[in-house]
């Protein structure tokens, strides 16, 4: 299966470098050029889709909010 196209600007292609599984919902850390992109999706979808580590995935990133910290420089 191959996609097309996505309305999601935000993608960033990587392969998984580590799953922490959980009973219900599991961490997926993503390796990608531009760092780590880590997400929580249910251990069913990780079984459903067969991820495993190595894996080359592509991380969807869509938000309805961005929030700013302002860093102190001590």
């Amino acid at each position: 299966m191959a996609i097309s196209e996505i309305n999601v600007r935000n993608q960033f292609r990587g392969k998984i470098k580590e799953i922490i599984f959980g009973p219900v919902v599991s961490e997926v850390d993503v390796e990608t050029q531009h760092g780590i992109v880590t997400s929580v999706i249910t251990s069913r979808s990780i079984h459903d889709l067969d991820l495993k580590v190595g894996s080359e995935v592509i991380a969807l990133v869509k938000s309805t909010e961005v929030s700013i910290a302002k860093i102190s420089s001590n």
